[in-house]
C-alpha cells in the first residue's frame, strides 16, 4: 500500500511555514529497473518503468533569489541559500540536490527566481528506487514551469544528471532522471542512453511488477560507483570505441590481454546486458514471462560476478525469489548496487507464493525485514495548479 498525504494537507502545512498557501505542485516520480544495469552512462539500452511513488514539491515564486525548502522527512531542517550568490555545497544532503540543480541551470544562462518550496515524498529512500531523481527532475519541472524556460522533457532529465555529476559528484547515468521526466503509465520504457530515444513497450495486464526492498543498507559510495565507470571508459578506450555501446564480444575478446581483469569483466557486463535489454523488449511485447526470467536471471548474476556490485543479503533475496517462481517469473537486482531493492515479474496466481517465500526465508537467513510493493507503472513528470 501506498501512503499519499493529501494534498489539502501538504498545502496546510505549507501556509503554516511560509503564512502563505503554495501556487502549484510539481510531481517526479521514482522508478524501477526491469533490466539493463550500468549500462546507461555507457550509451547503452535501460528498460525501466515510472512507479506510481513520487516526490511532490509545493511551491510559490517569490520576488527575490531566495531559495527556501521545507521537508515533510526532515522536519526540523530546512534549506535557505540565496541563489544570487556562489553556490557551495550546504550542511544539510537532501538540500545539496536542491543546490545542485540550481547551480545547473544558473551555469547554462537559466534567469531563475526564489522560490519558497516544501517537499514530500513517498519514494523509499535508499532502496534503489531513484528518489534523487525524483527530487532532480520535480525541481527541474518546477523551474521550468514557474519561470517558463521552455525546456523539453528530456533537457530537465539532463539536467538532473548534470546536477548529480557535476555538484553531487556521482557519476550517474540518465537513465533514472530520463524516465523520470518521461514515464507513460501501464508502460515500460526502453531508452536509447545515446540518442535519449524512447520506446514505450506495454507491461502485460496479467503480469505484476513486485518489488522487494531488502532494507539493506544501501551503501553506493560515490567512490565505488565512479571507479565502474572508470573501468569502462579505460575498457572502451583500449578497444578503440567511443562507448562500450559500440563494442561487442568479439571486440572485446581480441583485447582481453590488454585489459585489467576488472576493466574486462566490467565491459563484458555492459556488452551482454545491452542484449538483454534488447531481447527482454521482444520478450515482453510477447508476454514471453518465461524468456524474461532467463534474462532476468543471466543479468544479475552478470551484476554479481562480472559488475560485483551485489551484496549476501541481495543475493539471498533474489535466490529466494528465483525459487518461488522458478521459470514462472523472473527476479534480479534493480538499481546501482551494494544493497536496495529486488524487481521480480510474476503472474497474479504466483504472487502470493512468492511473498510468504520471501516471509518465511529473508528474515531468517539475514535477520533482516523486508518490504514488497505490488507496483503499477506510473506516468512522468507532471505540474498542478493549486
Amino acid at each position: 500500500m501506498i501512503n499519499v498525504t493529501p494534498i489539502s494537507e501538504l498545502n496546510s502545512a505549507f501556509q503554516s511555514a511560509y503564512g502563505y498557501p503554495a501556487e502549484a505542485v510539481s510531481i517526479a516520480p521514482g522508478r524501477v529497473n526491469l533490466i539493463g544495469e550500468h549500462t546507461d552512462y555507457n550509451d547503452g539500452f535501460v528498460l525501466p518503468c515510472a512507479l506510481e511513488f513520487n516526490t511532490r514539491i509545493l511551491f510559490k515564486k517569490r520576488n527575490d533569489t531566495t531559495i527556501n525548502v521545507r521537508s515533510m522527512s526532515y522536519l526540523d531542517e530546512s534549506e535557505q541559500f540565496d541563489h544570487s550568490q556562489d553556490l557551495i555545497p550546504g550542511d544539510l544532503h537532501w538540500g545539496n540536490y536542491i543546490r545542485a540543480v540550481v547551480f545547473v541551470l544558473k551555469r547554462e544562462g537559466h534567469q531563475l527566481s526564489g522560490f519558497d518550496m516544501l517537499i514530500d515524498s513517498n519514494v523509499p529512500q535508499g532502496s534503489g528506487l531513484s528518489s534523487s531523481a525524483a527530487l532532480e527532475v520535480a525541481l527541474g519541472g518546477l523551474f521550468n514551469h514557474a519561470d517558463n524556460l521552455s525546456l523539453s522533457l528530456s533537457e530537465i532529465a539532463v539536467f538532473g544528471q548534470k546536477a548529480e555529476n557535476d555538484f553531487i559528484d556521482c557519476q550517474c547515468g540518465i537513465m533514472d532522471q530520463l524516465i523520470s521526466a518521461c514515464g507513460q503509465a501501464n508502460n515500460a520504457l526502453m531508452l536509447d542512453c545515446r540518442s535519449l530515444e524512447t520506446q514505450a513497450v506495454a507491461i502485460p495486464n496479467d503480469l505484476n511488477v513486485v518489488i522487494v526492498n531488502s532494507n539493506y543498507p544501501r551503501k553506493l559510495a560515490d567512490s565505488e560507483y565512479n571507479v565502474r565507470r572508470i573501468d569502462c571508459e579505460n575498457a572502451a578506450r583500449i578497444m578503440g570505441v567511443k562507448m562500450l555501446r559500440d563494442a561487442s564480444m568479439e571486440l572485446l575478446f581480441e583485447h582481453k590481454d590488454q585489459l585489467s581483469l576488472n576493466e574486462f569483466k566490467r565491459a563484458k557486463h555492459v556488452i551482454t546486458e545491452n542484449q538483454r535489454v534488447l531481447d527482454a523488449v521482444k520478450a515482453l511485447q510477447n508476454n514471453n514471462l518465461e524468456s524474461l526470467s532467463e534474462l532476468m536471471r543471466a543479468s544479475h548474476h552478470s551484476m554479481q560476478h562480472d559488475f560485483e556490485i551485489t551484496v549476501p543479503a541481495i543475493d539471498g533475496l533474489v535466490e529466494i525469489c528465483s525459487n518461488a517462481l522458478g521459470k514462472s517469473g523472473g527476479a534480479r537486482m534493480t538499481g546501482g548496487g551494494f544493497g536496495g531493492a529486488v524487481v521480480c515479474l510474476c503472474r497474479e496466481q504466483d504472487l502470493a507464493k512468492l511473498i510468504k517465500a520471501v516471509e518465511d526465508n529473508y528474515h531468517q537467513q539475514f535477520s533482516l525485514t523486508a518490504d514488497i510493493y505490488v507496483c503499477n507503472a506510473g506516468n512522468g513528470l507532471k505540474i498542478e495548479a493549486l
